[in-house]
């Protein structure tokens, strides 16, 4: 993923994830988002292409810690894209505040897998499973023992069975603040145990 493909990939984001709280947060918000992934030095992120068309991306980070150095390098830009979302529902404050300045902490540590989308019109084309390999391969590159998501259990079948189909294992299972169960999944990579 470069730069000049996160205006793509928020598009992508928005297609894939109707009604979750990142979405709500509206295009500018993601867009410093996927920004700080690419800024950051620990980032990881690639995306899927139809000819021009982006269709796919996956996102996150090698080692721990994104969310604290994103929040205090880009503390100002985050603000200004909540402005919206916050006019919107002034209640999400706390839960924003919460999701970039103490984010849910995994049980396990590895490569943070933060997101990974593709576009509802070519679902089902390989293109996530291409772009978890690649996510996989360059965190194994880093070094890390582990990749490492989080996704909804409830009504969520379909990508709990893809992670399990991609090698990722039950590792966890939680509650957020929110009421919403959780299901963290690892991948254990070569040579670790």
């Amino acid at each position: 993923m470069l730069m000049k493909d996160v205006d793509a990939v928020t598009a992508v984001h928005l297609a894939a994830f109707r009604g979750f709280f990142l979405s709500f947060l509206g295009p500018r918000f993601l867009r410093e988002l996927y920004r700080a992934i690419l800024a950051d030095e620990a980032g990881i992120a690639f995306v899927a292409a139809h000819g021009d068309r982006i269709v796919g991306f996956v996102a996150g980070t090698a080692s721990s810690g994104f969310y604290r150095r994103a929040a205090k390098r880009r503390w100002f830009r985050f603000g200004v894209a909540s402005i919206g979302a916050l006019l919107r529902k002034p209640s999400v404050a706390r839960r924003l505040v919460r999701a970039l300045c103490a984010p849910p902490k995994t049980l396990s540590e590895g490569a943070l897998l933060m997101s990974l989308a593709v576009d509802p019109t070519v679902q089902g084309s390989g293109a996530g499973k291409l772009l978890t390999r690649a996510f996989v391969d360059r965190a194994r590159e880093s070094g890390v023992p582990a990749v490492v998501l989080t996704t909804d259990k409830a009504g969520n079948d379909a990508v709990n069975t893809f992670y399990r189909a991609q090698g990722f294992s039950l590792a966890a299972e939680y509650v957020t603040p929110e009421g919403r169960v959780m299901n963290e999944y690892i991948l254990y990579l070569e040579g670790t145990a």
